[in-house]
């Protein structure tokens, strides 16, 4: 039983993401973790009125309890507003985006043995949203890249290879063609490699990386990327170990966090109940370490093995035939042995 109390806000999301962030919910709370979950809206007004996100009820609960759950939410392609999922990282200032991938088993894969993790520049390069029409036909979008967020993002990425026990990062780039925008990234990673001769550092030029990833995703450790490169291959390097379903995600800023599936909303399952909430509770897992909540976690995450082990409650998506709250049940019986 935890003795810490938590107030933490929770983004339910959309389609399956109210079904998954309830099943998360029952399954922290049989942990014995005390939360009081804030449920807020990421959307509401923001599209209905086009308000400033600052003024949303999710970013001021945020910003209040400096910790969220967030389930997924869609985003429009072409037309439509901008994505809330980039609105909320940079509003907070959520620098840094963590992608651990790593095998589960009774998931089929290409590859075993997969254990890595992604930090991602969460704030910059062409995220930044700067476009415009030059003329008919012709669009120019901007790729933003500034030694300050590349220095930030390459100390964090270090400093949590040290916590972790990880033993080397790969910074991955094109600035053999863009040599001064991924130049810039390059360079200030290189200076804050210095300070660190216990990790080993590399670099890669990114189309070689995905090649590499895909031939033998195990040679990799830790991977560093600006914020495309590191969208493209977090969810590359998902796909070899069965897909978005089956890994975590947190984004973190200075004293705030919130932690997230990147998976789809899945509109054609909502509300038939066999959705998979296996992605967000891996990030509820980090959300708890995050709080220093580690013993919940390790049961948690040990309870969830088992369950995957044991293949008999699975969902559909990995091969099973379970239902959502089946699935979730059965993590708690296994929580609670």
């Amino acid at each position: 039983m935890s003795y810490m109390r938590h107030t933490i806000t929770l983004i339910p999301g959309d389609g399956i993401g109210p079904e998954v962030s309830n099943a998360v919910q029952a399954i922290i709370q049989a942990s014995g973790v005390a939360i009081e979950w804030e449920e807020a809206s990421a959307r509401g007004d923001i599209d209905r009125r086009g308000m400033d996100i600052m003024q949303s009820p999710a970013v001021k609960s945020i910003l209040k309890n400096r910790v969220a759950l967030k389930g997924p939410l869609a985003t429009a392609v072409v037309t439509g507003p901008p994505s809330l999922n980039v609105q909320l990282r940079k509003a907070l200032d959520l620098y840094a985006n963590v992608r651990p991938v790593k095998n589960l088993a009774g998931v089929t894969s290409r590859f075993q043995n997969v254990d890595i993790v992604l930090i991602r520049e969460n704030t910059e390069d062409l995220y930044a949203g700067l476009e415009h029409e030059v003329v008919p036909g012709v669009v120019e979008s901007l790729k933003i890249i500034t030694e300050k967020a590349s220095t930030r993002i390459a100390r964090f990425a270090f400093e949590y290879a040290r916590k972790w026990g990880r033993k080397r990062i790969h910074s991955i780039h094109k600035a053999n063609i863009m040599k001064m925008s991924d130049g810039l990234f390059l360079s200030s990673i290189r200076n804050v490699a210095k300070g660190y001769p216990d990790i080993e550092y590399k670099e890669l030029i990114i189309d070689n990386a995905c090649m590499q990833m895909v031939l033998n995703p195990c040679q990799f450790d830790m991977l560093l990327l600006t914020n495309l490169y590191g969208d493209i291959m977090s969810d590359l390097a998902a796909g070899l170990v069965g897909g978005l379903g089956v890994v975590p995600s947190g984004n973190i800023g200075e004293g705030v966090a919130i932690f997230e599936a990147v998976h789809g909303t899945a509109p054609d399952i909502a509300g038939k109940g066999l959705a998979n909430p296996t992605a967000l509770l891996m990030s509820g897992i980090m959300m708890l370490r995050y709080l220093n909540e580690t013993n919940a976690a390790q049961r948690i995450e040990a309870a969830l093995y088992q369950v995957y082990n044991d293949g008999k409650a699975l969902t559909r998506d990995v091969g099973g035939s379970a239902g959502t709250s089946e699935f979730t049940d059965t993590v708690i019986r296994a929580l609670r042995q």
